[in-house]
């Protein structure tokens, strides 16, 4: 694998391990139903920052997808 790979393979999972660590210290500090619809919103914003560094593309089955999506994942 390119040096690059390895770095962004590095930068996930580091990004990946605090995500979680500040999850459930939010957990902690402050009420379920209050915190879990804010780790929900972290599928839109990776979808918006892959649009918007990753140039994918936007059409209108991705933006119902994302929508619904993240309906269910809210309200489940």
């Amino acid at each position: 694998m390119e040096k690059r790979t390895w770095i962004f393979l590095i930068l996930s999972g580091a990004a990946t391990g605090l995500s979680w660590l500040f999850y459930f210290k939010a957990l902690q500090l402050g009420d379920v139903s209050r915190v879990a619809p804010i780790d929900k919103m972290s599928v839109i914003i990776t979808i918006l920052l892959a649009f918007l560094f990753l140039k994918e593309p936007v059409n209108l089955k991705v933006i119902l997808g994302i929508t619904t999506g993240s309906i269910i994942l809210l309200f489940k």
